[in-house]
């Protein structure tokens, strides 16, 4: 356990936080920091053919120990952190055989990690805990799932009794801001079919996701002297308001749930010259998908016309699709990961995520990549934590998805 913990550590100190607002790959230079130290541990530990590009991707082999053809499969997790909090000078607590009560997480500052709030914690009492200092995200999305691909390749080299075709390993930036696989070189990495390890709880596995866009809107409006504004004065901050108020209020993150979708004002800036919204579009269905991107362009079309001028402006980009289209036809794939993990004593999580990862694009390139479980609760913020035991199980199934996939047929 102590290995896994240290390694851990090590990804988790060096701060990886990525940039939506940059337009490099990756999007802040100190994601090289953590890259560099993965190429020389992969190394290290004898992986072949490790590369690592202009863009920070980094590719990885081990090669196959049987002698009859196996599919080659990958293992894929970025190294980024989000932006939506701050992942400098992360300083991680172990919590030793937790209690199920609350954890001080700072006690100068007050913040507690609890589960009155947090109930997912209780299913972890008497495991061991690595959690946040309050101040930080901890990034175990996904820098546990890079500790669970180079702790599993780490341990299939240690046993060559274990049984494997030639497996691939990739780590990427920029995930968090949704730019992971864009430059992501399939053919090169030369899989057949991968798993991101990036979802949350022990037992996740999952082949669909939202599809996605983002959406800005921009509120045009006049700036006069307001003791002289009557009939001239145009408030961009009133009119973007009546935007928001339009959309359906029910239709948002916090109030949705399963394959409910939504629409996400994340971001909101103005005066009364100019206001910007910024949104994000999310829906399982892509017929809802598409209406509710249809929607959003009907309100601005209706308001520009109200108000007899081009007040509005709408730009709307698709993000990602829903991977399930790419996964059902090659859905052996997925139950694969299922077997593996009920052999390893997992009860298998089939569920679809709320959200997207570098398998959704990747499947649409040709890569088909469902999602597995790196352990992590409360991604993206200061209560974000992670059980060790979970990370050791996910090595687990790394092994025994190799050693399935091995097999003759």
């Amino acid at each position: 356990m102590q290995h896994i913990i240290d390694r851990f550590i090590s990804y988790v100190t060096i701060d990886t936080e990525s940039d939506p607002n940059s337009e490099t790959t990756p999007s802040t230079t100190k994601q090289w920091d953590l890259a560099n130290k993965l190429v020389e541990e992969l190394k290290a530990i004898g992986l072949s053919d490790v590369t690592i590009d202009e863009n920070a991707y980094i590719m990885a082999t081990l090669p196959s120990n049987v002698d009859h053809n196996v599919p080659t499969i990958g293992f894929i997790s970025h190294f980024d952190t989000s932006p939506d909090f701050t992942g400098a000078n992360v300083k991680p607590q172990i919590v030793e055989d937790y209690d199920g009560k609350d954890i001080v997480l700072n006690a100068e500052q007050n913040i507690i990690l609890s589960p009155d709030y947090f109930e997912d914690l209780l299913m972890y009492k008497g495991q061991t805990l690595i959690t946040t200092d309050g101040t930080t995200l901890l990034g175990a999305d996904d820098k546990a799932g890079i500790t669970e691909i180079v702790t599993a390749m780490e341990h299939l080299i240690k046993n060559p009794e274990i049984k494997h075709g030639d497996i691939k390993v990739g780590f990427t930036p920029d995930e968090e801001i949704g730019r992971g696989a864009h430059k992501f070189d399939v053919e090169k990495f030369g899989a057949d079919w991968a798993y991101t390890m990036d979802g949350s709880q022990v037992g996740e596995l999952e082949y669909e996701n939202f599809n996605a866009a983002g959406a800005k809107i921009t509120v045009k409006g006049k700036i006069v002297h307001p003791g002289y504004a009557k009939g001239k004065m145009i408030n961009s901050m009133y009119y973007a308001s009546e935007f928001i108020n339009i959309l359906p209020r029910l239709e948002t993150p916090e109030h949705t749930e399963g394959y409910e979708g939504f629409f996400h004002l994340h971001n909101i800036e103005g005066d009364v010259e100019e206001t910007k919204l910024e949104y994000i579009i999310r829906d399982h269905d892509k017929d809802k998908f598409e209406a509710r991107k249809a929607l959003m362009q009907k309100i601005i079309d209706d308001l520009n016309t109200k108000y007899e001028s081009d007040v509005f402006k709408l730009e709307l980009k698709d993000q990602y699709f829903n991977m399930k289209e790419k996964v059902e036809p090659v859905m052996h794939i997925v139950d694969i990961a299922e077997a593996a993990m009920k052999a390893v004593g997992i009860a298998p999580l089939i569920k679809a995520i709320r959200g997207g990862t570098d398998g959704s694009q990747l499947s649409y390139m040709g890569l088909p990549c469902p999602n597995i479980f790196a352990g992590g609760h409360n991604f993206h913020g200061r209560y974000e934590y992670v059980p060790v035991e979970s990370i050791q199980k996910a090595v687990k199934v790394i092994v025994k998805i190799a050693e399935l996939t091995a097999l003759k047929k």
